[in-house]
Parts: structure tokens; C-alpha cells; sequence
């Protein structure tokens, strides 16, 4: 019986590895957005000087400088998911398959991007996401015309809230030690 114990147990601990493919995934998934970005971002230097030596004027300019905005916004927002996947990657290897050394013992090392507990992982990442739906919300706004004074109200609350999600998603962290 102590063997079929012994057996079972090494076979549930070793089922942990199953997560590598939840780390590859998300692994790529996270070099993926890092390299559409980066695209983006090619594609953004092309439209600035397009902006600034193209010989657009008066109303033109005035559309392709919110078009560059709203794609700098694109950019912060394509970066975040790249980050958060990436963040996501390192933590589940960390959580499941194995403490990084090098991250560890490098003076250099990140030490956003080393996770002790699921805990630690979620926070982290709700972080991120956070600072997503910020870069999100402020693309929106951007764009929405007010019509009446009690939209401006609106605008104005939702920016409190967000000011104030901030304050306690950092007042978490004085409170937790990290």
C-alpha cells in the first residue's frame, strides 16, 4: 500500500509540469503582442512624419493628430498585454515548474517579475490590467463628444474612480510589505 501511496503522489506532483504549456502559450502570446507593437510602432514613426513633412494642413492635420493619439494609445495598450502575458508566463513557471535562479541572483534582475505566491500573481497582474483598462478608458474618452453638461459630470466621476482604484491598488501594497 506504501508504494501505490509513494507511486501516486510522485505522479500528482510530477502533473504539475502540465502547466509548461500554459507557460509556452502565454510566452508567445506575450512576444506575439510585443512584436505587433512594435509594428505599430513603426507604423506610427511613418505617420508622424507624414504629419510633419507630409504638407497636410487645416483640417487634415487636425483628424491625423487625433489619429497619432489614439495610436499611441494603441501602442501603451498593445505593450501592457505583451507585459501582462509575459508577467503571467514567469509566475506560473515560477508558481509550478521552478524558481528562476538567474532572476534571483542577478543584481540587474526584476524583482517585479519574481512571484512567490498565486497571491502575489494575481496582484501583479490585476495591476497591469488595471493600467489597461486605464489606457482603454482614456482611447474612449478621447473621442466622445459631450452634449450636455451632466456627461461632463460622468467624465469627471469616472476619473475619481480611476484616480481612486490607483490609491488602493497602491495602498495594498504599503499594507502587504511588497
Amino acid at each position: 500500500m506504501k508504494q501505490i501511496e509513494k507511486f501516486f503522489e510522485q505522479f500528482l506532483w510530477n502533473s504539475r509540469l502540465v502547466v509548461i504549456a500554459a507557460v509556452i502559450a502565454s510566452l508567445i502570446g506575450g512576444l506575439s503582442m510585443f512584436l505587433i507593437a512594435t509594428i505599430d510602432a513603426y507604423e506610427l514613426v511613418v505617420h508622424v512624419a507624414e504629419y510633419a513633412f507630409g504638407g497636410v494642413s487645416g483640417e487634415d492635420r487636425v483628424m491625423m493628430r487625433a489619429e497619432t493619439v489614439a495610436h499611441i494609445v494603441e501602442l501603451i495598450d498593445g505593450y501592457l498585454l505583451g507585459t501582462v502575458m509575459l508577467i503571467f508566463s514567469l509566475g506560473l513557471y515560477e508558481l509550478f515548474i521552478s524558481k528562476i535562479d538567474i532572476a534571483e541572483n542577478t543584481e540587474r534582475g526584476s524583482k517585479v517579475l519574481i512571484i512567490h505566491s498565486l497571491d502575489d500573481l494575481k496582484s501583479r497582474l490585476g495591476k497591469v490590467v488595471l493600467m489597461i483598462l486605464i489606457v482603454r478608458f482614456f482611447e474612449r474618452a478621447m473621442v466622445l463628444p459631450f452634449e450636455t453638461p451632466l456627461e461632463g459630470l460622468y467624465m469627471g466621476a469616472s476619473i475619481a474612480f480611476i484616480g481612486l482604484a490607483l490609491y488602493l491598488s497602491h495602498a495594498g501594497d504599503s499594507s502587504s510589505g511588497h
